[in-house]
């Protein structure tokens, strides 16, 4: 078959999008290759059609257990056989999919990158017939990348088990620097890249400096069709920003890494539905949602990096109709974003005692702990220990990276049940334990394929058929695992804390100082990249951020605040550009008077330069003071 008749079969699409077909077919080819599509850009049917075409496994390394699942049930939504394996799960179902990998029985493998750590999963991956590997987020293995996470750095040690298998890298968001970086780190036998601008034409940035964030909020929502995402840096602000727009006639719901399962589905389903207008959310919120219909997504806190931004507002006009992305900012959100980045690299010292308070809460005695796992809510550990979030997180980080331990991300994973008995074996423990009886026969009649696969259930809905409390209902199924009858996992939510070698002490915990200034050194860059996004009110919005990731010829949108403030002069942007950064290079040098300038420009109507002159006086780059102009920002 061709890759579009793949496409048309199992998805019913007639054509691919821009460059996925180019990515397919040079897949196809057993190409290494890297692909950076902007978000939202259909980056899973790049590795989903050659996986299906190609012979074979098709092995997907992702950090997002939640993207996980969503793609893993949309292929078999579609008749092909998938599935994943990540921390969480039973051990008794993650023996199953491996076995079913290494027989041939999957045509996709969805693996979390920690997964590469694991010796039993190595030994059985070895033994599989790999056709292809894709990796998402690709960024993640770069250590110059704004979310690099050591793990990925082991997909170039696996990969030699099945050298003739091509390797499709994935990602949104990369520097020049990381794209590099990634092909280098991951092997690749030649260079080999498909970049599609990051440019959204369809997507407005705005950048307003406001005090008054919440009646600027209205405003804009007031002012915009459709639905829309508020992203806010705390849980505290998410839940107070969503109490004053429903105040305010506004439908919304907040989200964050501290809700329940329940409460997250929830709050989720009401915003994809439009039931809830606005989610005001923490950055938990967005990856893997597909939701193409965002008419606006605004922040109101200023994040970390530019990549950060970028894949938060890519968010907005998926569907490539006309959206909006609004960042509010204040001088004190700068002095805030500058205090986050000096806490963000703690001293050795403080990462040391975390690591230390670390092994104390979970009680784990020195030289042991090697591989054990434990749920961990950071809302309680600080509460016994006198660090700030930032310097808690932060730490845990540095201690990932030098691999003294990783952290799962925070997942909602339902309660998983399997019945070890067969049928027959199940209807002799029923006669014989008639407690359990009507138990068990609630269960088959609500579930089916439990003697087949772990099947995940409602402990909720079986208490509330058997009358009885969600506690009972767990402690009974704990029970008939002791007496050999199910495999049962309990329903997780919190992150988890693993740890890849055995607890040292406090003073034994070192960190690669190079390593250590590099990273810092990087991570100042974006601030100081973020800050200058906000300050900017002479180059276009999308210019800037284009630029940021490489591509250096962009040209101005149009939409954004800047180009429409340059428009009002009515003056093109290309002439305003030249007549800016003309004035720029004269008045850095000296001071001068309005005659000195206009004999400067012989070529433009004077008239045209006193607008450009009067534009970067009302945003603060020039000054006039004793009849002369001075340039004022460096």
């Amino acid at each position: 078959m061709e890759p579009r008749e793949v496409l048309k079969r199992y998805w019913g699409y007639d054509n691919f999008r821009p460059l996925q077909e180019d990515i397919v077919r040079s897949v196809l080819k057993g190409d290494d290759t890297l692909g950076l599509l902007p978000t939202g850009g259909g980056k899973s049917i790049c590795y989903q059609v050659p996986g299906i075409m190609l012979q074979g496994l098709c092995v997907v390394v992702t950090p997002l257990i939640a993207l996980m699942k969503d793609q893993m049930e949309g292929l078999q939504k579609r008749g092909i056989s998938a599935k994943a394996l990540f921390s969480g799960m039973h051990r008794h179902e993650q023996e199953i999919v491996m076995n079913n990998a290494v027989n041939g029985l999957l045509k996709f493998l969805f693996v979390s990158p920690e997964r590469l750590q694991s010796n039993d999963f190595l030994d059985g991956f070895r033994l599989m017939n790999v056709g292809m590997m894709a990796i998402d987020e690709a960024h993640c293995i770069s250590q110059w990348g704004y979310d690099f996470r050591p793990p990925y750095l082991k997909i170039a040690e696996a990969r030699q088990y099945h050298p003739n298998a091509p390797t499709l890298a994935l990602t949104a968001t990369a520097t020049p620097e990381v794209v590099d970086d990634i092909q280098e780190r991951l092997a690749f036998k030649k260079k080999n890249v498909f970049q599609k601008s990051f440019e959204r034409k369809n997507v407005s940035y705005i950048a307003l400096f406001e005090e008054n964030k919440n009646k600027k909020l209205l405003d804009i929502i007031r002012k915009s069709p459709g639905t829309g995402i508020i992203y806010v840096r705390s849980r505290q602000k998410t839940k107070q920003t969503a109490l004053f727009l429903r105040e305010h006639g506004i439908a919304s719901e907040f989200y964050h890494a501290g809700l329940s399962m329940d409460e997250r589905d929830k709050k989720q389903n009401l915003w994809m539905k439009g039931d809830a207008r606005v989610m005001v959310a923490t950055n938990a919120f967005g990856m893997g949602i597909d939701k193409p219909d965002v008419r606006f997504v605004i922040h109101l806190d200023i994040p970390d990096s530019p990549e950060a931004y970028f894949q938060e507002a890519g968010r907005a006009g998926r569907d490539e109709k006309s959206a909006y992305a609004v960042l509010l900012w204040e001088n004190a959100d700068v002095i805030d974003l500058e205090k986050r980045f000096r806490e963000s690299y703690p001293p050795l010292a403080t990462i040391q005692r975390v690591y230390n308070a670390l092994g104390n809460y979970f009680e784990i005695p020195l030289h042991s702990g090697y591989n054990q796992s434990f749920d961990f809510e950071s809302s309680l550990f600080l509460k016994r220990y006198p660090f700030s979030t930032v310097e808690l997180w932060s730490s845990l980080r540095f201690l990932e990276r030098e691999g003294y331990l990783f952290i799962t991300e925070q997942s909602a994973q339902p309660a998983q049940l399997m019945f070890k008995m067969d049928h027959a074996k199940l209807y002799e423990y029923q006669v014989a334990n008639t407690r359990f009886d009507t138990f068990i026969k609630s269960i088959l009649r609500n579930y089916s394929g439990l003697f087949s696969d772990f099947v995940s259930i409602s402990i909720h809905a079986i208490a509330s058929f058997n009358r009885i409390t969600e506690e009972q209902v767990i402690n009974r199924l704990k029970q008939l695992e002791k007496q050999d009858v199910v495999w049962f996992q309990p329903q997780k939510e919190k992150p988890q804390i693993v740890y890849t070698c055995e607890r040292l002490s406090e003073k034994d915990v070192t960190l690669s100082k190079e390593v250590y200034a590099e990273r810092k050194k990087s991570a100042q860059k974006r601030i100081e990249s973020m800050i200058y996004y906000v300050q900017n009110q002479k180059i276009c919005r999308s210019t800037t951020l284009l630029q940021f990731f490489g591509q250096k010829n962009a040209k101005p949108c149009g939409s954004c605040d800047v180009c429409r403030n340059r428009n009002a002069l009515h003056i093109g942007p290309k002439l305003f550009d030249q007549i800016a950064h003309y004035l720029q290079n004269i008045l850095q040098k000296n001071m001068l008077t309005a005659d000195e300038i206009n004999t400067a420009f012989p070529n433009v109507r004077f008239e045209k330069v006193l607008k450009v002159i009067q534009y970067l006086m009302d945003n603060e780059y020039v000054s006039f003071k004793d009849g002369k102009y001075q340039w004022l920002k460096k």
